[in-house]
């Protein structure tokens, strides 16, 4: 089992370890969503909360299910450990579209079709499957959940705030579009990696 602290992980998964500017894992909807500050929040907070609940509760279904009930039934039930995660994310997601679309019409409006597109959102699947390939356990799992999806949210909204004040800038016409969004999140990711020495995770 991997010793790093919970703590830690959630820090380090914020910034050293950003499952976006990292791994490039969410690109589709980071792209799409971040033309407006507001959007970008409340797609941000709805991924943090998807990524936390998703990665204790798959934490639960794997060693609970498909780990401790492969014995009783003498076969490996891992395989399964897609289909469950997936399930699972698909389940949380459909709550939370209906929980904005009552309490928020305007941001669920503004989100479109990229809230149901939460289901596949490849970051918030990879954080479950990093959560088991590094051997977190319950609480490194939530930790990694919860600062995976911070960290997620941090970038979405850096990047929204970056593309309103190029809303007055003059881009070179061959750059304009998803040209300088490509070349913006690289030069994010290097700055990211400037805090590689202050804590990592494997």
């Amino acid at each position: 089992m991997n010793g790093t602290s919970p703590l830690l992980i959630v820090v380090a998964a914020i910034f050293t370890s950003n499952i976006l500017l990292a791994s490039f894992l969410g690109m589709c909807s980071f792209l799409a969503c971040s033309r407006q500050i507001g959007t970008a929040l409340g797609l941000g907070t709805a991924v943090i909360f998807v990524m936390t609940c998703t990665t204790a509760i798959n934490y639960g279904i794997y060693h609970g299910v498909l780990v401790e009930g492969a014995p009783l039934l003498s076969t490996d039930l891992t395989f399964l450990t897609f289909i469950v995660f997936i399930a699972v994310i698909a389940a949380f997601v459909q709550f939370v579209e209906m929980f904005v679309e009552r309490f928020s019409p305007g941001l669920y409006h503004a989100l479109g079709i990229f809230l149901p597109l939460i289901t596949v959102n490849c970051a918030i699947l990879g954080a479950s499957l990093f959560m088991v390939i590094r051997s977190y356990s319950f609480f490194q799992s939530v930790g990694f959940g919860f600062g995976g999806g911070a960290g997620w949210a941090l970038a979405i909204t850096l990047m929204a705030g970056l593309r309103k004040k190029m809303g007055y800038s003059n881009v070179p016409k061959p750059f304009r579009g998803v040209a300088i969004i490509m070349i913006i999140t690289g030069v994010m990711a290097m700055a990211f990696m400037g805090f590689a020495g202050m804590v990592s995770i494997q």
